[in-house]
């Protein structure tokens, strides 16, 4: 990705403005979730990295222990979405990271 495009991605988590109309909240919220889509693709290539390296990898690796650490780390920037939902939420971004580095694998080799 090119360093203005990056640059774009990230304006969109820092701009403060409250949109006052539809199309403009529309349009805040399909610039979040152009920079959510591309944070969730560099995460799954970092996980897949970590199941790599762990000496068990994939879905029998996985560590209760982190992800709860994750989900209260997350809680204390998101207070509005809660412990709950964002364990939900990471629950779905893990378990969905995990099964896209074990078709990754299994394409490759």
């Amino acid at each position: 990705m090119d360093p203005q495009a990056k640059a774009a991605l990230l304006a969109a988590l820092t701009d403060d403005d409250m949109p006052e109309t539809i199309p403009g909240a529309r349009a805040a919220i399909d610039r979040i979730d152009a920079a959510l889509a591309t944070l969730l693709e560099r995460r799954a290539e970092l996980a897949a990295t970590v199941q790599r390296l762990k000496p068990v990898g994939g879905f029998a690796g996985r560590d209760p222990g982190r992800e709860r650490e994750i989900v209260e780390a997350m809680a204390s920037r998101a207070p509005r979405l809660g412990a709950d939902r964002l364990a939900r939420i990471m629950t779905a971004v893990i378990e969905t990271g995990l099964e896209a580095s074990e078709e990754h694998d299994l394409s490759s080799a």
